[in-house]
């Protein structure tokens, strides 16, 4: 049986097909506006290209920068209803406050606070105000808006609240998704509301998104069930993407990642995937992308949602070289995707950083000749300039002193040196579909992030344990083989401001997709 993998990007579309742990074909297509012609075409340049029967593809996992993109570009975002549980605490910050103007009008600056709400020791607030929730839903029909989010104030410590609001809301206008911040965010009033948002905006284009995906595979006439790879290195069902899509961010430079771990069997090391405008660059860890551990800012706007802790730089195979009187200056403009049509080795007349890495010797494309007439000390300095801008890459991800490997990949990698520093660089075969390849290998998990209260009998050890069998749980639940699960991810964080001897535990786990022994 195989597995196949795709990554819708931006601009290319990439696909891969496995066997086992042995790749047997990699393939690029350029992305579609209307996404299932761009994965249709994908699908077949793979298969034509590994030779396999199509009737014998387990599963499709497809990763994809559609709800990233559609916060940053502003666009498909629908208009939600923003309640908070909390007053008369928090009145003078409402929801939304401090979004950027343009997005906050997009999603509808319909921000609503009512009555309810935690104190940090569990007392309540203020009582649910059930009457302000059945107005709130009169509200929602007149305006015709298409989802709500409900964030409550300590919902980490008791999430009655925002599951009551939801049940009065959906009981008034039924069919409405509502998304609780308590399934999206961690700690922290402001952010964890902002990511509910945010998912609630998603929603119609995650449905669309997810339709586009079955539609593409049914035209290419693959029967398989397909998944949607997470920002954390994991999977999840289609359907399950109709309801978290904001699960996604971020997943383009995870699969990297992954991809890297895979092709090289190294656990542990910085990855660097150089595509055609910019460089993202992260640590891996066990195998899976380090997390961010503070706030992170999507479009301007400031979530606290799982995230990967990779940052990106403005250098790509297709950024634009300019030399000047202070000095040579690369990037962050790019001809992009255009690389192979506008790059003076391929023909074009634009300098690109692509044309320095073949004039300077690093790389053996395009045509060498064509690049003859450029200044020899421009070719020096830019070159000098990549592997700065690399290697201070490099260093910003590395959390120790300790020498790690640095794993190179994506189309533009052939701008990486041999070694960054002091530190050694590899570039695994199929490098260029290492996101691909990372969607491909994808696992399934589990997770629990809540808070304990360690008193009547309960010990640290049994609270670890009973959050470790609900996050196995959670994983087997969707589709995960019991006897391959390994804990990848355990934090207990002591809360000394909560009584009854409260901590905050973090368990996640990982195992193989049931059906496949790959």
């Amino acid at each position: 049986m195989y597995r196949v993998g795709i990554d819708v990007g931006g601009t290319n579309t990439d696909a891969v097909v496995l066997e086992g742990k042995s790749v047997l074909a990699g393939v690029k297509a350029s992305t579609t506006e209307d996404v299932t012609s761009g994965v249709i075409e994908a699908l077949e340049k793979v298969i034509d290209a590994s030779g396999i029967d199509r009737e014998r593809i387990s599963a499709v996992m497809i990763g994809t920068t559609h709800f990233t993109n559609a916060v940053i570009e502003r666009r498909h975002m629908e208009e939600v209803a923003a309640i908070r549980l909390g007053l008369p605490s928090g009145a003078g910050l409402p929801p939304m406050v401090d979004w950027p103007d343009d997005i906050r009008e997009i999603v509808g600056n319909h921000g609503y606070q009512v009555r309810g709400g935690y104190e940090f020791d569990g007392r309540e607030i203020s009582p649910l105000d059930e009457d302000e929730i059945v107005r709130i839903a009169g509200d929602i029909r007149a305006k015709g808006l298409k989802a709500a989010a409900v964030t409550c104030v300590f919902t980490s410590i008791n999430d009655a609240m925002e599951l009551r609001a939801k049940e009065i809301l959906q009981q008034h206008c039924p069919a409405l998704p509502v998304v609780m911040s308590k399934d999206i965010g961690r700690h922290g009033l402001l952010a964890r509301e902002s990511a509910a948002i945010m998912n609630a905006s998603l929603l119609s284009l995650a449905d669309r998104t997810v339709a586009a995906f079955g539609k593409a595979l049914e035209t290419a006439g693959i029967k398989a069930p397909f998944y949607i790879t997470q920002n954390d290195g994991t999977l999840m069902a289609a359907d399950v993407v109709r309801s978290f899509p904001v699960l996604t961010f971020a997943s383009g430079p995870t699969n990297s990642m992954r991809g890297a771990a895979f092709l090289t069997g190294i656990k542990d090391a910085v990855v660097v995937d150089v595509g055609g405008t910019t460089s993202d660059v992260g640590s891996l860890s066990h195998g899976f992308p380090r997390q961010a551990s503070t706030t992170v800012d999507i479009g301007g706007v400031r979530t606290n949602f799982r995230m990967p802790d990779v940052f990106s730089v403005g250098l790509g195979g297709g950024s634009l070289v300019v030399g000047g009187e202070k000095g040579v200056t690369i990037g962050p403009k790019s001809v992009g995707y255009r690389v192979r049509q506008d790059a003076i080795c391929f023909g074009g007349s634009t300098l690109t950083a692509t044309d320095i890495a073949v004039a300077s010797g690093k790389a053996d494309i395009g045509d060498a000749a064509l690049l003859k007439g450029i200044d020899t000390s421009l070719v020096e300095a830019a070159a000098t300039k990549i592997n700065a801008m690399l290697e201070a890459c490099v260093e910003r991800s590395r959390i120790s002193s300790t020498p790690v490997p640095v794993i190179a990949v994506g189309g533009g990698s052939i701008l990486m040196p041999d070694k960054v520093g002091d530190l050694q660089v590899i570039r695994p075969a199929n490098f260029a579909v290492a996101n691909a390849v990372g969607a491909a290998i994808a696992q399934i998990s589990g997770e629990t992030d809540r808070v304990f209260s360690l008193v009547d009998g309960r010990t640290r050890e049994s609270a670890l344990a009973e959050a470790e069998a609900e996050a196995r749980e959670k994983a087997i639940a969707a589709g995960a083989l019991a006897e391959t699960l390994e804990v990848i991810e355990r934090d207990d964080t002591p809360l000394a401001y909560l009584p009854g001897n409260a901590t905050r535990i973090h368990v996640k786990v990982v195992g193989e997709m049931g059906g496949y022994g790959g």
